[in-house]
């Protein structure tokens, strides 16, 4: 199981350019989260968004969508 750094113990993380949120214990949403994110800074630049609780129904009350 992969995490991002600083969301480790985040399972589900929203990415607010397509705000649509990811479920990184899902080996296929992981790896297009972080091939979305590239090398950017996205703690700096305020991108990412993890959930409390961390669920998917908190995500999607929050705006998000599934990947």
């Amino acid at each position: 199981m992969k995490r991002l750094d600083r969301f480790e113990n985040s399972r589900f993380v929203g990415y607010r350019k397509n705000m649509k949120v990811y479920d990184c214990d899902t080996e296929e949403q992981f790896s297009k989260l972080t091939a979305i994110m590239g090398n950017i800074d996205y703690i700096k630049l305020n991108l990412i968004q993890s959930f409390s609780p961390d669920t998917i129904d908190e995500a999607k009350n929050r705006g998000f969508k599934p990947a």
